[in-house]
């Protein structure tokens, strides 16, 4: 028999999963394969860097003090002793009066303080060696870059959690992490409802739909850095559908079942969750789109009911699995999409006592974030997830909203604009 659904709130939905999300396991892998990965310790300097005194300008090494007095037209004059290039270290110490030829990143010889850059000095040789001509004086320090000026021997250069990026790469070869310790990338299965669809290389025929949730969510799980795992298209059966997800639970800790979430004679997944006893979060929610979407757990398994209304699937997803697969991978510390505060550049009419949900442009003017519509505001229209980068939260007050209001945004996460956090 079925029962009457009682909608909760948004904020209330997040909680709820927020509750039970928690990270998952743990792997070690080698550097060449830890890119886009999350870490699963501190990343922490053994030690300083630089971790000696270095150059940092190719030019002479010399004493600071001899060149107090110098000027363009009275230039102070240095014997030339030695030379050192990088990766050499140098054999003599500066004395008064004397300068060493060195090369960027080579270390800074004894009794040197300071070195000035090759451009501005001019070189003489003569039967009693070779000399350089300082014409300004060079401060102490100058072109030198002290150990552990960059990063001082424990500084925490990247916290556990969070992704691996270019730089991350970079600072984790620097200290000799020839292996990492990451989150095992969860896997997360999917599962297409529909007598209506059709698989993508097939022909239109009439009353049928191309299926196009599970590429979409396919992208958006890469996205965050697990891994997908389509089951296929299930025709409108709730005890085949209840058949395949159990067998689906047995592979995966993560499954999403688009359409058959709703109250319809051939929906899905209130049967499925009632047959598998399914602990049920919530399953409906008071915003559009995406109402009728459930959020359920057998023992550790996680079941996500999505809308099978393209952009209905694609907000449920971001607001409810999203932040649970985050966890998962250990990025604790933000796992839902950034929210900031948006200026309307046009009105939009607002007589729906519900939350919505509306995919939006977001631009940055100055200091201003200024946000407006994009395409159809319905939960079936695909389209406008092309050109969205975010989504404006429409509170479910019934009144109008003008241009130059403030409004709540939350932002997508657009692989052609960058990642807004890590």
């Amino acid at each position: 028999m079925k029962q009457k659904r009682v909608p909760i709130e948004l904020g209330e939905a997040l909680r709820l999963i927020m509750a039970r999300a928690k990270p998952g396991k743990t792997e070690v892998v080698p550097l060449t394969e830890a890119y886009g990965r999350y870490l699963a310790e501190d990343l922490i300097a053994d030690h300083p860097v630089p971790w000696f005194d270095r150059v940092a300008m190719d030019g002479f090494a010399l004493l600071s003090d001899d060149t107090r007095l110098a000027t363009f037209d009275l230039p102070v004059q240095l014997k030339v002793v030695g030379s050192v290039g990088a990766g050499h270290l140098p054999q003599k110490k500066v004395s008064p009066g004397q300068a060493v030829r060195i090369m960027t990143g080579a270390a800074v010889p004894k009794g040197a303080d300071a070195v000035v850059m090759l451009e501005a000095t001019t070189q003489q040789e003569t039967e009693n060696g070779v000399f350089i001509q300082v014409k300004r004086p060079v401060k102490p320090g100058e072109n030198i870059a002290r150990k552990g000026e960059d990063t001082p021997q424990g500084a925490v250069l990247a916290s556990r959690g969070r992704r691996i990026s270019a730089g991350e790469m970079a600072m984790l070869a620097t200290f000799g992490y020839h292996s990492v310790k990451v989150f095992t990338q969860p896997v997360v299965g999917i599962y297409v409802t529909g007598s209506e669809l059709l698989s993508v290389e097939a022909p239109l025929e009439p009353g049928k739909i191309r299926n196009s949730n599970s590429y979409m969510l396919e992208s958006q799980i890469r996205q965050l850095g697990a891994i997908p795992r389509f089951y296929g298209i299930i025709k409108d059966d709730p005890e085949l559908c209840t058949r395949v997800v159990a067998k689906a639970l047995e592979e995966v800790d993560y499954l999403i079942v688009t359409g058959g979430a709703a109250d319809g004679d051939y929906d899905c997944i209130p049967y499925v969750c009632q047959s598998l006893q399914a602990d049920v979060l919530f399953d409906k929610v008071a915003m559009r789109p995406g109402s009728v979407t459930t959020v359920a757990q057998i023992g550790s398994k996680w079941i996500f009911g999505l809308s099978g209304n393209p952009s209905a699937c694609f907000v449920g997803f971001e607001l409810f699995t999203r932040p649970v697969l985050r966890c998962a991978l250990g990025a604790t510390a933000h796992p839902h999409l950034p929210r900031s505060k948006a200026v309307l550049v046009h009105d939009i009419p607002n007589n729906k006592r519900i939350t919505r949900l509306m995919r939006g442009l977001l631009e940055v003017r100055g200091s201003r974030v200024l946000a407006s519509t994009v395409g159809v505001d319905k939960s079936g229209v695909a389209s406008s997830l092309v050109q969205a980068n975010g989504l404006l939260i429409i509170p479910g007050t019934g009144q109008p909203l003008h241009a130059g209001e403030e409004i709540e945004v939350m932002w997508l996460e657009r692989p052609d604009e960058g990642h807004f956090y890590v």
